[in-house]
């Protein structure tokens, strides 16, 4: 980096409200900081030609939770299918279309229940055990997330 390009990166921390910058480019990097002291002259400017490690963050002291005045709601019984994958969950196959499965349905091992929409592809989720849908835990067109239960099947 030559030096006008630093000059002028001193003069923008200096005359700005930015407490520090810092510039990453393929000849190395800088990190310019602001000095908070009253009085004091310039920026500390550090510069390393390869990228220096990022600093673990500080944990803070754990805060005491108040007491909760509810019960917590009773686990579901039975198997909970989950989603294999990261995307959109459809209850059925085409738009507006009837659902694939809903709660009271007999549903066998590998039969498609529902369809996750994850980069542009349509995913069929098959049941993983035989039984009957006791619970729908998600929503047409909800975001779903690796793992996260769909369907408890009893």
């Amino acid at each position: 980096m030559d030096l006008r390009k630093l000059k002028t990166l001193i003069d923008l921390v200096s005359d700005s409200n930015i407490a520090e910058l810092e510039i990453t480019e393929n000849e190395g990097k800088v990190r310019i900081v602001k000095s908070v002291a009253p009085g004091a002259a310039a920026p500390v400017m550090h510069y390393a030609a390869a990228p220096a490690p990022m600093a673990a963050p500080v944990a803070s002291p754990p805060v005491a939770a108040a007491p909760v005045a509810e019960a917590p709601a009773a686990e579901p019984t039975g198997h909970v299918v989950k989603s294999p994958m990261v995307g959109t969950y459809y209850a059925s196959s085409t738009p507006g279309g009837k659902p694939l499965v809903e709660v009271g349905n007999t549903v066998k091992e590998g039969e498609a229940i529902c369809i996750i929409e994850a980069m542009k592809i349509m995913n069929e989720i098959e049941a993983d055990k035989a039984g009957t849908i006791t619970k729908v835990l998600v929503q047409n067109g909800q975001a779903v997330e690796f793992g996260q239960p769909l369907f408890i099947i009893e």
